[in-house]
């Protein structure tokens, strides 16, 4: 059962969260450096965490109560980054010379979207399961 659409969604979600970082900048200090994950190693973990989450949400077809529930820790997981991320941006701004945000930024943020999107197919066939239970 990994030809679903919930598997779709959480592979989006391991390739944005696992590859992507490494490529996009993040930020950009006041002297023009361009920071990536790698450069920070607690935020290169946490991505590399959520990608594992999402990898090991696939697997987790037969038993979609646990799916879903490692996609909310997925998405909790985000929410943090995503809170670093606006915590360090306001600190950025208030440097002397101008310091630029990356788009690597609102990656938690396509993240979020794509897990919940994920939990809204997998509550679908939760909801056909049990619909079909109650026919026998």
């Amino acid at each position: 059962m990994i030809q679903r659409v919930q598997s779709l969604y959480l592979v989006i979600v391991a390739l944005l969260s696992a590859v992507l970082p490494f490529f996009v900048n993040l930020w950009s200090d006041a002297q023009g450096t361009e920071i990536y994950a790698n450069n920070e190693i607690l935020v290169s973990i946490v991505f590399y965490v959520s990608g594992a989450l999402a990898l090991w949400a696939i697997f987790l077809f037969k038993n979609r109560k646990n799916q879903f529930v490692v996609n909310r820790l997925n998405m909790i997981l985000n929410l943090f980054l995503l809170g670093f991320f606006v915590y360090r941006s306001l600190n950025l701004s208030g440097e002397t010379t101008v310091s630029e945000k990356g788009i690597g930024m609102l990656i938690p943020v396509f993240s979020i979207v794509f897990l919940a999107l994920a939990n809204r197919a997998i509550k679908k066939d939760e909801d056909l399961v049990k619909s079909v239970d109650r026919l026998r």
